[in-house]
């Protein structure tokens, strides 16, 4: 990759121009029963199967956009010396860590670059190792193809995530290296230092935090962003004051694990749709909904409104609300919620992925416009579709579903147009 990117995403309904994906390995399968809840897993992988489904989204991805791998940038930037220095002392922080520094540093690149997505195995080579229930000295990423949370482009600035679980904390330091030390990457980084105050309550992910417009970010609330983590993107779009801004804040349920983020309930179609979980979304309950004013790099007001449509529609985007499951039965909304039925990724305009198995979801965009085409259809050539068009594609997803995530999850756009 020799063409510098420069970075912007100014709505979430862009042209897709480059996104960064990563293909799932043995890190997905490197687990067991005892270790998924702590892995963030509900249930165990079939990597086969899988990765049979990845490789169908991956390939419909590419005839939309360009498609970089976590593990090639990976492996590219640390063959840059200050770059494999910077990342090896950032991980080699905790006691567990610093054991295995030397280890780590004798690995080539490419080993490297394995070990520190895929994990490194214990050697036996001490009672305590060879007693030990943990099998890892540093324990693989199992989440890391849900690309979206590890950073994240707005306007022309990367926020580098601040991860609410340490089994994903290692995802976030190896983006920020590739975003500091690519040369591929012209681009503003912001991350967390740990000397600004209640650093340590501050947690952010990629979920959680959707461009509606260049001047309106949209953040959820809940079990992986705190408020601390929103005050903190606050504080960032403030020095910029060059525009009003907007933050819509969304509070999330902290169960069940499919509210895990807002793109979970909510996300951005085309100009006229949107997708939302309705009891959480557009229903009442306790969950609320805060706007939020800045001008002249101040706050200038912070506000309840009704929920997120009704907040967008104050700021001049009037949105209509697709329901996830339809509009007839709670359960079934329930259902196809739980397996990624609001988590859409769009590809432009009215151009969007989600998984063929929420069929009620795909129903209801259907009798929206949207015409339905398989993955299958796409790739085999028997539909192309015009660029005019609106269309969902079908994504064959059953095992995907299962690790908790899907289109938008798998998914880190750096570029859109």
């Amino acid at each position: 990759m020799n063409n510098t990117i420069t970075p912007q995403i100014f709505s979430e309904i862009d042209t897709i121009g480059t996104v960064i994906i990563h293909t799932p390995g043995p890190e997905v399968e490197n687990m067991n029963p005892e270790n998924a809840e702590r892995a963030l897993y509900s249930d165990i992988l079939n990597l086969s199967v899988a990765l049979q489904e990845y490789r169908q989204f991956s390939a419909v991805l590419a005839k939309f956009a360009q498609c970089l791998e976590v593990s090639d940038l990976l492996r590219e930037v640390l063959d840059i010396p200050a770059a494999r220095k910077s990342l090896l002392n950032n991980i080699c922080l905790g006691t567990e860590q610093k054991n295995i520094n030397r280890e780590l540093e004798e690995l080539n690149t490419k080993d490297l670059a394995d070990v520190l997505i895929k994990g490194l195995p214990k050697t036996p080579d001490t009672l305590s190792n060879f007693l030990s229930k943990e099998r890892f000295s540093l324990k693989p990423l199992h989440n890391f193809f849900f690309t979206r949370d590890s950073a994240v482009v707005h306007n022309n600035s990367i926020f580098v995530s601040k991860m609410a679980s340490m089994v994903r904390a290692r995802e976030a330091r190896i983006m920020e290296i590739i975003f500091t030390y690519h040369p591929s990457f012209s681009n503003k980084i912001i991350t967390p230092s740990k000397d600004i105050p209640a650093a340590e309550k501050i947690r952010y992910e990629g979920g959680d935090i959707l461009s509606a417009r260049e001047d309106i970010l949209l953040i959820g609330k809940g079990m992986r962003t705190s408020s601390q983590g929103i005050d903190f993107i606050i504080d960032n779009i403030k020095q910029d004051k060059s525009l009003k801004k907007h933050i819509l804040v969304q509070e999330l349920p902290s169960a069940p694990e499919s509210f895990i983020h807002l793109d979970m309930v909510f996300t951005l179609l085309d100009r006229e749709y949107c997708m939302v979980f309705e009891p959480l979304i557009l229903k009442k309950n306790k969950y609320q909904t805060v706007r939020i004013d800045i001008e002249n790099g101040k706050v200038k007001s912070i506000n309840y409104v009704d929920n997120l449509p009704a907040g967008l529609k104050s700021l001049g985007i009037d949105l209509k609300p697709i329901h996830t499951g339809g509009t007839r039965d709670l359960w079934i909304q329930e259902r196809e919620q739980w397996h990624s039925g609001a988590n859409f990724f769009a590809l432009g305009p009215g151009k969007v992925l989600g998984y063929a198995r929420n069929e009620y979801t795909m129903d209801e965009l259907n009798n929206h416009g949207y015409k339905i085409i398989t993955a299958n259809e796409l790739l085999n050539g028997s539909i192309h579709p015009s660029d005019d068009s609106k269309f969902v594609i079908a994504l064959d997803g059953s095992e995907l579903a299962r690790g908790g995530g899907g289109a938008r999850c798998m998914t880190m756009p750096i570029v859109r147009t």
